[in-house]
């Protein structure tokens, strides 16, 4: 697999296409709470039109809850929709919400960066254009807080989502990286093998093992943020996207 020629690249988005919590300063600019403060206003807000609640409760179940989505994503490479997210702490305080206030409160959590948007990294947008038509393009992302719906708005907003061919977000596979499933359904859709595909992200773990595991290759992309992986195993390291399509063509001669 290693000999193919590389027909597909496939990018992770946080703090590798678009950089992650870079809309804080933002926020504070508009005299906005961050982002996790928010959400829980937003919480005690919807709450309280029924019943009074403190914020210590919505703080220590939000934490909770926090931590057990953690535990999951990390423990069982799976990332809890937003409705999930809400209704485990919903059932934990012992409250419920009418539906149209339930599904408002959630498209707001799912759209808090659609409305203050984070930036994209330095040279993405550059470089989408020039490999487009190039090579076969998708995205395979794990969904946090914002859904695929809401990360589709935001590539479109920075006008690159028409460089993709396929997506692939934990949200609508129903798995997240490492999970092999997550390279399969890019290969899938994009049209190639495999070992025909090159994935390009930020984290060890989940950009590097994963699409090795699942017979790809990778490349650790440290353009946003170093994590210091000097032992990676990644076939090779891209700090300048300005250089990402040289080394895509030293990948297809080794």
């Amino acid at each position: 697999m290693s000999g193919a020629t590389i027909q597909a690249i496939t990018f992770d988005l946080w703090d590798t296409v678009l950089i992650d919590d870079s809309d804080e300063p933002k926020r504070a600019a508009q005299g906005l709470a961050p982002k996790p403060v928010e959400r829980r206003n937003l919480v005690g807000q919807y709450l309280e039109r029924h019943e009074p609640i403190s914020t210590e409760s919505i703080d220590l179940a939000y934490n909770t809850v926090d931590a057990a989505f953690r535990q999951v994503w990390y423990g069982q490479n799976v990332t809890w929709t937003v409705r999930e997210r809400l209704s485990v702490l919903l059932n934990g305080l012992g409250r419920e919400l009418p539906e149209p206030e339930f599904d408002e409160l959630i498209r707001l959590h799912e759209e808090m960066e659609l409305a203050v948007r984070p930036d994209l990294a330095a040279g993405a947008a550059e470089v989408l254009r020039d490999l487009h038509g190039q090579y076969r393009m998708g995205v395979i992302s794990d969904a946090i807080f914002s859904p695929g719906r809401a990360l589709r708005k935001l590539l479109a907003h920075y006008d690159i989502l028409q460089f993709f061919d396929a997506f692939v977000f934990s949200d609508e596979v129903g798995c997240a990286k490492p999970n092999p499933i997550m390279f399969e359904t890019a290969a899938s859709a994009l049209g190639v093998e495999l070992g025909e595909m090159v994935h390009i992200g930020d984290r060890e773990k989940k950009d590097v093992e994963g699409p090795h595991a699942a017979g790809a290759r990778s490349i650790l992309c440290t353009v946003v943020k170093d994590r210091t992986n000097s032992n990676t195993k990644a076939d090779t390291v891209c700090s300048d996207f300005r250089e990402l399509p040289t080394i895509l063509e030293t990948l297809n001669h080794r």
